[in-house]
């Protein structure tokens, strides 16, 4: 392979981890507000599984390479860049591409690695604090004091909304799929077995019937009773996913009118440039200070080599991760 060229995973087409495959390709070129990021290691997101199935396709315009979050050294700088030069430790949210030996990655997307991450763990940053920085704290104005509960605890999502939460003084509830998850996360929040408990009744019996804030959640239609029956005064319920189901039947409208309810949602993948860059200043301003100190680093469930890309996918799709699951490239 000449020092032009890159190899990357590409979808041949929908459906099953077969479907993921490599390529030989140039070696992109950053626009004048972009970095060009030689990758050590990326993450791997549901919502890359979700587009291997053919379920969450990237917006028109945008690569089909799979991948949304990278870890590396900057490699080259558009013309427009001020932040970050040759050599810099970083990670990043991409807008796909991230798959791949070298990745653009906006600026305003960008984030300097301090000394004491690795590289793996880096990788691991980008896609869930991005998502949880903007709908547990950016839309769900989650604040010190107040109380959440996030659905789906062990996920690389929900594994980092607890640490987050956590370090910035809110108290949390999760749930999770089995005893053995419940056991893997109970030494920071309070992990509830969704398939063995009443969530609704616990969080009651031990908050004193006092309820939530915010609900972080990835279920969707199933829960959304028991979550406006969880929900305080002022409370605000954030969809991130709907796995469970799309389409809930005899909402409760009155409950949200005399809670004063919001409920909320959003993907990543559809926010702009702008909306992305004023995630990556709360996150610099609010979280990075915690990196910097050893705090609030991802979980990490296992990690694969670069030509182990469906070995990678299959592990997420078991669902039986705790924490991310990342891919090391060099």
């Amino acid at each position: 392979m000449s020092q032009a060229s890159m190899q990357q995973v590409i979808i041949t087409e929908p459906g099953d981890i077969d479907k993921l495959a490599y390529e030989t390709v140039a070696i992109p070129s950053p626009k004048a507000d972009e970095v060009l990021v030689k990758v050590h290691a990326f993450g791997i997101n549901r919502p890359d599984i979700l587009q291997r199935q053919g379920l969450y396709p990237m917006p028109k315009g945008v690569t089909p390479v799979p991948g949304l979050e990278v870890a590396g050294e900057v490699f080259a700088v558009g013309e427009n860049v001020t932040q970050f030069k040759v050599g810099d430790k970083v990670c990043g949210l991409t807008n796909g591409g991230g798959y791949a030996e070298y990745c653009v990655v906006p600026e305003s997307q960008t984030l300097n690695i301090p000394e004491n991450v690795s590289y793996v763990q880096a990788a691991a940053i980008p896609e869930t604090f991005y998502t949880v920085w903007a709908n547990v704290f950016q839309m769900g104005k989650a604040k010190a004091g107040e109380t959440v509960l996030i659905h789906g605890g062990t996920s690389g999502i929900g594994t980092t909304a607890i640490m987050l939460c956590n370090a910035l003084g809110l108290k949390t509830f999760a749930t999770v799929g089995s005893d053995e998850k419940v056991k893997a996360i109970s030494n920071i929040t309070t992990a509830i077995n969704y398939k063995t408990q009443d969530f609704e009744q616990v969080i009651n019996e031990a908050n004193n019937e006092h309820g939530v804030d915010v609900i972080l959640d990835i279920v969707g239609a199933p829960y959304l009773a028991q979550n406006l029956n969880l929900l305080r005064r002022d409370g605000r319920l954030v969809y991130i996913a709907f796995l469970g189901g799309a389409k809930a039947k005899d909402v409760k409208l009155g409950q949200i009118m005399m809670k004063r309810l919001t409920i909320t949602g959003s993907t990543m993948r559809a926010r702009n440039t702008a909306e992305k860059a004023e995630i990556t200043e709360g996150l610099k301003a609010n979280v990075a200070p915690l990196w910097a100190k050893g705090e609030c680093l991802p979980m990490i469930y296992k990690t694969f080599k670069f030509d182990q890309i469906q070995d990678a996918h299959a592990c997420m799709d078991t669902g039986e991760h705790i924490g991310k699951v990342v891919v090391e490239v060099i």
